[in-house]
């Protein structure tokens, strides 16, 4: 079964539960002493097991030969030969390792490169250690799956043995440590919950293991741990498959998490694909300062837990998130849960995320946080949602400046504030819309960035005269007005589609904005910012009209519902009236009395839909589940969920990008026929599938009941 986050995990996350963690084996380790040289460490053996002097070296043979646990004089022979530079030399002073350059790389037959591990490896120990997947041969590093961000394809794989149930991949707790190149997937812990920090494809800590601080919830800030618990530094996490394969299948047992920083003061995370974990792609815990994560591909992550691409907490004081595609997640894109120190958020494509739980694209706490520059379209849910709330204090989150982003369909704001009086679960998770005007300046608590007012234009229209058209509004004085452009939408304020110009207000609350190049049928938005607060929530639209009422028509962009696509050489452009797709697939399937799983008949009607669905890229599907009308109204709007999600779980291993595929539970509420017999309540309990075709043609279906499952 799949690792489920629960609130039990989410706390060992936050206060780095050690009841029988893998440090006990590395806390005296030996160090190496000065080597003159670089020593290059060559895995020749994919097999795992028991340390012993055998024909070939293996990978937990290397790790324990760089932290000192194994010496030379312990290898056969051939084992020796894998070892090239200065000796090293052992000895019990763990202060005297010096970051002397030792290279672990790979020579693995070419049809066994996939180390299937019996256990949990021992954690990287030593200062300047790399394993390097990258000089495995065959490894090609312009050879890329995806056109989006380039993450070449790895050779070495880890995973667990299929009997084995190993809850992490690589542990890193000492600096200047490099993981480069490989696939690393399957690593998750049932059956460890309570004994262990929480599992990841790649975990990074400190050496000791932290002190019991279960009564401290969230850690004490800045005493959460001890001063021999020294944080390493200078890792780099680049180049590597987090959570799928090389032949990018989707696991039958994903990872629970992809990269977990624990407590590290500068990791560095650049150019990773990461995809299909029970939880967060990316997740710190206690300490993560000078975290840098950039241009990675998140996709599909959250799937049975913390649902956000990435997961920032405690201290992440310096850290910067930018040129990220983060998309077909099931939460949140960047989700910022009670974080200590600010943020960077440039840059990035967050996009389709939200699949499964209704969440804001970039969600944050906190104070002091910068978000620009980013493009952030179909998201279910609001583009920005600032919490109301703040971290340790009376006071809001506040002085977050988000500037020259780009919003395209939402559902919800482009930037949303909060306000104390709206703390439901999904205010927090969504955003809680349009908060009213501050009539005092005793009213800054109430609301995320201190109640900041979004700005007023004076007329819902205005008009071009002599070619000029002149912008008027209101502000806070002290603020300056980002103006947007905002295409034709059926919501009042935004979306922020592009950013125009700055303007100031002045100290009576005025701003204006003259130009000769808007023309008729320009809609606009605006926000204020300042430094003090932060930036406020989309002002309502106003348009740009001529005397005579001509308009210009405006664009209408289309996205295709999908996270990546292959890199290939661009092929003419032919434009041709597109035909309405008839689709002779079905629209629904069927469940069993009080069953979610998918029957072997259902699962033949799947293929069917994920064909059509391969046939024509342009398709994205709703998928509506339901039940009869026995039991209580929650239990079916869960088991409803747990239906669509299955269903979408089967696609999704089929090959179908997450991003075409959304989620609905709607119980017992829309039954299809009268329950007269058993017959109809099979006829109900049934997922549906409302499909769209992004360029708006018409589409037909079939109805079926091959796969109907009447009770006895």
């Amino acid at each position: 079964m799949p690792l489920l986050i629960t609130r039990r995990y989410r706390k060992l996350i936050a206060i780095g539960l050690a009841a029988a963690l893998f440090w006990p084996q590395i806390t005296a380790i030996p160090a190496l002493a000065q080597a003159p040289t670089a020593v290059e460490i060559t895995v020749n053996s994919a097999a795992d097991g028991p340390i012993q002097a055998d024909q070939g070296l293996t990978l937990r043979e290397a790790i324990a030969l760089t932290n000192g646990t194994l010496t030379l004089n312990d290898l056969s022979p051939a084992e020796q030969t894998q070892l090239q530079g200065a000796p090293i030399e052992i000895h019990t002073d763990p202060a005297s390792a010096v970051a002397h350059p030792i290279t672990i790389g790979f020579d693995l037959p070419p049809e066994q490169t996939k180390i299937y591990l019996s256990e949990a490896l021992p954690a990287i120990a030593r200062p300047g250690v790399t394993v390097d997947g990258t000089t495995q041969p065959g490894y090609d590093p312009a050879l890329s799956a995806t056109a989006e961000i380039a993450v070449p394809i790895p050779v070495v794989t880890l995973t667990p043995a299929p009997e084995a149930e190993v809850f992490r991949g690589i542990s890193i707790v000492a600096s200047s440590v490099t993981v480069r190149g490989l696939s690393l997937y399957g690593f998750t812990a049932e059956h460890q919950a309570t004994a262990v920090t929480p599992p990841a494809d790649i975990f990074i800590a400190h050496r000791l293991p932290p002190p019991d601080i279960t009564e401290q919830y969230p850690p004490a800030q800045g005493a959460s741990f001890y001063d021999e618990n020294t944080p390493p530094d200078d890792i780099l996490i680049e180049h590597n498959w987090l959570g799928l394969p090389p032949d990018e299948t989707v696991p039958a047992r994903p990872s629970a998490f992809g990269v977990s920083v624990f407590n590290s003061q500068g990791t560095t995370v650049r150019r990773n694909r990461i995809a299909h974990h029970d939880g967060s792609g990316i997740i710190t815990g206690a300490r993560a300062e000078n975290l840098w994560v950039h241009e990675n591909i998140l996709v599909a992550n959250g799937l049975a837990g913390m649902p956000d691409g990435i997961r920032l907490e405690g201290n992440i004081d310096n850290s910067v998130i930018s040129g990220n595609l983060v998309c077909g997640n099931d939460g949140g894109g960047i989700f910022l849960f009670k974080p200590e120190g600010a943020a960077e958020i440039h840059g990035n494509e967050i996009k389709f995320n939200g699949q499964r739980l209704r969440r804001a694209a970039i969600y944050l706490m906190g104070e002091g946080h910068q978000v620009y520059n980013n493009e952030i379209n179909n998201q279910k849910g609001a583009g920005v949602v600032v919490t109301s709330f703040g971290v340790g204090s009376r006071n809001p989150s506040h002085r977050h400046l988000i500037q020259g982003n780009f919003f395209t369909n939402l559902e919800g704001l482009s930037i949303d504030l909060n306000t104390r009086r709206n703390d439901r679960v999904q205010h927090f998770q969504r955003g809680d819309g349009p908060n009213p005007l501050r009539n005092s300046d005793n009213r800054r608590l109430d609301t995320g960035n201190l109640a900041i007012n979004a700005p007023q234009f004076l007329s819902p229209e205005f008009f071009v005269q002599n070619g000029t058209v002149v912008i008027e509004g209101m502000a806070d004085p002290g603020s300056e007005i980002e103006l947007y452009l905002s295409n034709p939408s059926p919501e009042p304020r935004g979306p922020l589609s592009q950013p125009l110009v700055t303007v100031p207000v002045d100290e009576a609350g005025r701003f204006e904005f003259v130009s000769t190049e808007l023309p008729p049928g320009t809609v606009l938005s605006a926000i204020a910012s300042d430094p003090r607060y932060g930036t406020s929530e989309p002002a309502l639209n106003t348009v740009v009209r001529s005397l005579d009422g001509s308009v210009t028509p405006a664009a209408q962009p289309t996205a295709l519902p999908q996270c990546t696509t292959r890199p290939q050489p661009p092929e003419p452009i032919v434009v041709a009236p597109p035909e309405p797709i008839q689709l002779q697939v079905p629209r629904t399937i069927h469940f069993g009395l009080d069953r979610d799983s998918i029957s072997s008949e259902s699962a033949a009607i799947l293929d069917q839909i994920a064909a059509a669905l391969e046939a024509h890229p342009t398709l994205v599907i709703d998928l509506h589940g339901h039940t009869d009308s026995r039991a209580s109204d929650a239990y079916n709007q869960e088991l409803a969920l747990r239906r669509a999600a299955n269903t979408r779980d089967y696609l999704i291993r089929q090959g179908i990008d997450p991003a075409r595929l959304t989620i609905r539970s709607w119980g017992e509420t829309q039954l299809r026929v009268a329950e007269t017999n058993r017959q109809n309540y099979a006829r109900n309990r049934r997922v549906e599938f409302v499909f769209q075709d992004v360029r708006g043609l018409e589409i037909n279906f079939v109805d079926q009941e091959a796969d109907l499952q009447v009770e006895p």
